[in-house]
């Protein structure tokens, strides 16, 4: 199925072992290819962000091969 980006932005992200990660903020798209690579999520309050990704706002920077998106939840597997 297919979505827009302003549909899944805001929505609760998990990896597909069921850890909640945040809420989606952006997507980074490789311009040459068009392919999405990272979703940039602002992360939960309970979640340990030391030794992940960010950027400058404070996002992390989310590596994935697969998403689907379940009602208001977007199911990441994880690289």
């Amino acid at each position: 199925m297919r979505k827009f980006v302003t549909e899944l932005k805001g929505k609760t992200v998990m990896t597909s072992e069921g850890l909640i990660l945040g809420t989606i903020s952006n997507f980074m798209v490789d311009t040459d290819t068009g392919q999405i690579n990272h979703v940039l999520v602002n992360p939960a309050d309970d979640i340990a962000t030391d030794s992940q990704q960010k950027d400058a706002q404070g996002r992390l920077v989310i590596p994935f091969k697969t998403m689907r998106s379940v009602k208001d939840v977007v199911v990441l597997e994880m690289k």
